[in-house]
């Protein structure tokens, strides 16, 4: 019963997203009337600017993400090329994919990657979790920030600045909207 009433559910949301995707400038015109007519006009520039700047920033931010994963996986795919690890493409596609998700993102891809080349090649499988440390250390500390400060239009040491101080002190919540 949680199963078909989670699928069903999932169909009633994608239903809901094309509707209102449908109608976003519908949306976004009604909004802006609103607040003109709530607010001062000054108040209420300000408020609009300030929208479009959060806009262009989460925007920038999750297209960054998007190039920082394709990045991942494609470095991934010539690493594990190199290392003659079986299942190449399909690791590759794991770890580039799962590293959209934050912060566990890595974690989730390495678990399963693992797993498929501990069955196939058990003898590769320390040098991909070797790999895969090396590759997520060098994402977290230097692509990662590079991508998102160019895409968000922020210097890479304030996007990993964000992340951290963020992070420290509102936990997963905080590192995902650090940036």
């Amino acid at each position: 019963i949680n199963v078909a009433g989670f699928f069903f559910d999932l169909v009633i949301g994608l239903i809901v997203c094309v509707y209102i995707l449908v109608s976003k400038e519908k949306f976004s015109a009604q909004a802006k009337k609103l607040v003109y007519s709530i607010l001062p006009v000054d108040t209420a520039n300000h408020l609009i600017s300030d929208t479009r700047r959060v806009h262009r920033i989460f925007g920038g931010f999750i297209s960054g993400s998007i190039i920082d994963s394709l990045i991942i996986g494609l470095i991934t795919f010539a690493a594990l090329t190199v290392m003659k690890i079986p299942y190449v493409t399909m690791l590759s596609v794991i770890i580039g994919v799962t590293n959209i998700i934050p912060f566990f993102g890595p974690f989730i891809g390495a678990a399963p990657s693992l797993l498929i080349v501990l069955m196939a090649d058990p003898s590769k499988t320390l040098y991909l979790l070797i790999y895969i440390i090396i590759v997520q250390q060098l994402d977290g500390n230097v692509i990662k920030p590079k991508t998102l400060g160019i895409s968000t239009g922020l210097p890479s040491f304030w996007v990993l600045f964000s992340i951290l101080v963020g992070g420290g002190f509102f936990g997963f919540a905080g590192m995902l909207l650090g940036v």
